[in-house]
């Protein structure tokens, strides 16, 4: 594996003792399949549940006007599929990514992989470092502007509301969210959904929940029509 980690680590904020672990996060399951090494996928598992806690104690501990279900929608906002490739770009991460030739040639679902790849080194720092505190830091540091944003913006109405309205404005129209499409393993899968009005198709979203992959798709609608 040849690629300048130090520029990687330099940007990341993170100085790895074992490169070997940095190595395996940035390792896409088709590179591991091809070179029979081990992918990120175990640390990605791991870096979840690091994620989903200390983005949930920092809203329990920062945002004390925010009740339980709007600390829930922030949290939604801030660690979904957007936001983490959002991260990976801002620290180039896909420079960085062992890719299979499988995947490389299709290149189909790079914004999965990029999110997928955050969570994988959120859980190398956390074993890295041996310490909470530091893997919490890199964490907030990356999340602290969604979670800002979505705060502010928790008790506006939601996509599919938005778009319910501005599509009957006229008059009924039938609005059906299908999901197409599923991938990843039953633990940690990313859905794909599309969004129609009256037969015709509107936009697709994706997200960790068919919930969310929805909220997406009807977003991404509003900003086509907008």
């Amino acid at each position: 594996m040849e690629k300048n980690l130090d520029v990687f680590q330099n940007d990341i904020g993170y100085k790895f003792k074992n490169i070997n672990l940095l190595e395996k996060a940035l390792t896409h399951t088709s590179y591991a399949y091809e070179n029979n090494v081990e992918s990120y996928e175990r640390l990605e598992y791991l870096g979840d549940s690091i994620l989903e806690f200390i983005s949930s104690k920092y809203l329990f501990e920062n945002f004390k006007n925010l009740s339980e279900g709007e600390m829930t929608k922030v949290r939604a906002y801030a660690v979904c599929e957007d936001s983490l490739y959002k991260i990976a770009l801002k620290h180039n991460f896909s420079d960085f990514l062992y890719l299979g030739k499988s995947e490389i040639s299709t290149n189909t679902n790079k914004k999965a992989i990029l999110a997928d790849t955050v969570e994988a080194i959120i859980a190398a720092i956390y074993i890295d470092s041996n310490d909470i505190n530091v893997v919490q830091e890199f964490i907030i540091n990356n999340i602290k502007d969604a979670v800002e944003y979505a705060s502010q913006n928790v008790g506006v109405k939601d996509y599919k509301t938005v778009l319910q309205e501005m599509l009957q404005i006229h008059g009924e129209v039938q609005i059906k969210y299908n999901i197409i499409k599923e991938d990843g393993p039953d633990h940690n899968k990313t859905f794909t959904a599309e969004v129609e009005c009256d037969g015709k198709k509107l936009a697709i979203g994706s997200g960790r929940s068919k919930k969310i992959a929805e909220m997406e798709a009807a977003r991404k609608a509003i900003e086509l029509i907008r």
